[in-house]
């Protein structure tokens, strides 16, 4: 019979080849907003602009004109009328 001696032996080591992963993002999603600002001169010609126009005021008749607080009401003021000048000389309800 034949003893081999330990001394024989080979240990061999192997390093394994490391593991390349590659990985991708998540697409984005994105909002881009562009605004941009234009300035505007407005050019004025000859004549001013109209003075504002008040809102209607009406009062169908000379007691409800009173009740208002508003009288007399002279030609040209808000809440005039023909109807409320009875004769004609352009102060109403007077």
């Amino acid at each position: 019979m034949y003893i081999i001696p330990d001394a024989l032996t080979e240990t061999v080591t192997v390093t394994p080849e490391p593991v390349v992963e590659t990985v991708y993002p998540e697409p984005v999603v994105a909002t881009v907003v562009v605004t941009e600002t234009v300035e505007v001169h407005l050019q004025q010609q000859g004549m001013p602009a109209p003075p504002p126009v008040a809102a209607a005021t009406y009062y169908p008749n000379c007691t409800a004109a009173r009740a208002a607080g508003v009288t007399p009401i002279y030609q040209g003021e808000p809440g005039y009328g023909t109807h409320l000048d009875r004769d004609g000389d352009g102060i109403a309800c007077e």
